[in-house]
């Protein structure tokens, strides 16, 4: 149990880091990746593509499988489908990006290096967490 929480801060950790290094934690950077008409700024898709890279190899990697590096069990996603919640849930979340500029990852990371904008996003975020869990709990079980 004890290895596996020290696996996950250290790779919240590198993620942070990362995030930070790339400028990703910068409001502004983000919002001119979206500015494709303006002062367009291409170094998240660089990021994102850099990402994409790492989670095929280590997709890949797990795909073959059936335990992780500290020997617990794998949980790959089974769900293939795309469907209408799945598209209304990213609408929503694009759009809360591309309004503040940031997306959970960054925002937690900007929290606590004492970003004051990141707090309104962080609460913002909290409150669709939790209004999201009333509306599940709500929903007849299948």
């Amino acid at each position: 149990m004890y290895h596996h929480r020290l696996s996950e801060f250290i790779a919240g950790l590198l993620f942070g880091l990362g995030l930070i290094l790339a400028g990703m934690t910068n409001p502004a950077k983000v919002i001119a990746f979206l500015d494709l008409f303006g002062a367009w700024d291409p170094s998240l898709a660089f990021v994102m593509g850099g990402a994409i890279l790492v989670g095929l190899f280590a997709f890949t990697l797990a795909k073959k499988r059936t335990s992780n590096f500290l020997g617990g069990a794998i949980h790959l996603p089974k769900l293939k489908n795309i469907d209408r919640r799945l598209v209304l849930g990213s609408l929503i979340f694009g759009a809360g990006w591309g309004l503040a500029g940031f997306c959970p990852g960054p925002a937690l990371v900007s929290l606590a290096a004492g970003q004051p904008k990141a707090a309104g996003f962080v609460a913002a975020m909290i409150a669709g967490m939790l209004v999201f869990e009333l509306i599940e709990r709500r929903q007849p079980k299948s």
